[in-house]
C-alpha cells in the first residue's frame, strides 16, 4: 500500500489480522512520539519462542550468559499488563497484534537494550511474523538514510537468533500446574513472613482445562509461526 499508512483505532486490536496495516500504523506512532533520528533499535534480537512450560524463563540465564548479555529479558506477556490483555491471559487467549508489537517496539529502544536483548514469547502470531519482518527492512532503510552522518553509528546491521523449545501437551499442563502451586506457596510464605517479593499468579497455572487451552492455542497459532 503506497501513502500515509492507515490508521488504527486500538479498540480493534483484536480485528485487524493484517501486518501491512498494522505495523505501519504502530511505526508511524513511534516516528511521531520520539523522532526518526531516535528510533535506535538493538543490535542483536535473541527470539524465545515455545510451548507454555517449556522451559523458556529456566533457560533465558543461559543464554544471556553465552552472548554476554546484562540487561533484563524481555518477557511479552508481562508487559501486557492493560485489563484487557490480563482477561485475555487469564482466558488462556493471546492479546491483540497491534498492542502486543507497539508496546514491545518501545521497551526496545530504551537505553539498556541498546546492545541486545533477550524477547521471551515474539513473535505468537503470523501476522507478528510479518511484523518482524516489516521491522529489519525499517531498520535497513535508516541504516542506509543514516550511515554517512554522525548518528550513524545508532543505527547497525540487526542480526536476529531464533530459538524454540517445544514439549508435549501433557508435560506442558504438568509444568504450568507445577509452577501455579509452587508460585502460590511462595507468595503465602512471603505473606506469613513479609519477607521477599510475589510472584505474578497466572490463573491458567491453577486450572487444568485453561491451561490445555493456552497450549492448544500455542499449537493452533503460534508453532506455525515460529516455524515459518
Amino acid at each position: 500500500m503506497e501513502g500515509k499508512p492507515v490508521r488504527i483505532p486500538a479498540h480493534q486490536d483484536l480485528e485487524i489480522k493484517d501486518a501491512g496495516l498494522i505495523f505501519p500504523s504502530v511505526w508511524e506512532d513511534l516516528e511521531q512520539e520520539r523522532g526518526r533520528e531516535n528510533l535506535r533499535f538493538p543490535k542483536e534480537l535473541i527470539l524465545l519462542g515455545g510451548a507454555p512450560g517449556a522451559g523458556k524463563g529456566t533457560n533465558t540465564p543461559f543464554i544471556m550468559n553465552a552472548r554476554g548479555l546484562t540487561c533484563q529479558p524481555i518477557v511479552v506477556s508481562a508487559l501486557l499488563d492493560t485489563p484487557e490483555a490480563r482477561r485475555l491471559k487469564d482466558a488462556g487467549a493471546m492479546v491483540g497484534d497491534r498492542e502486543v508489537l507497539g508496546i514491545l517496539l518501545r521497551k526496545l529502544l530504551e537505553p539498556e537494550y541498546a546492545d541486545g536483548a533477550v524477547i521471551d514469547g515474539f513473535p505468537r502470531t503470523k501476522v507478528q511474523v510479518e511484523a518482524l519482518k516489516a521491522l529489519v527492512n525499517k531498520l535497513n532503510e535508516l541504516r542506509n538514510e543514516f550511515s554517512s552522518t554522525p548518528l550513524g553509528i545508532y543505527f547497525r546491521n540487526l542480526t536476529i537468533h531464533i530459538m524454540v523449545l517445544f514439549v508435549s501437551e501433557k508435560v506442558s499442563v504438568e509444568r504450568q500446574l507445577k509452577r501455579g502451586r509452587e508460585v502460590k506457596a511462595h507468595n503465602e510464605e512471603v505473606e506469613r513472613t513479609g519477607i521477599g517479593e510475589k510472584l505474578e499468579e497466572r490463573t491458567t497455572d491453577f486450572d487444568e482445562t485453561l491451561a490445555r487451552r493456552r497450549y492448544r492455542v500455542f499449537k493452533e497459532q503460534t508453532w506455525d509461526a515460529l516455524t515459518s
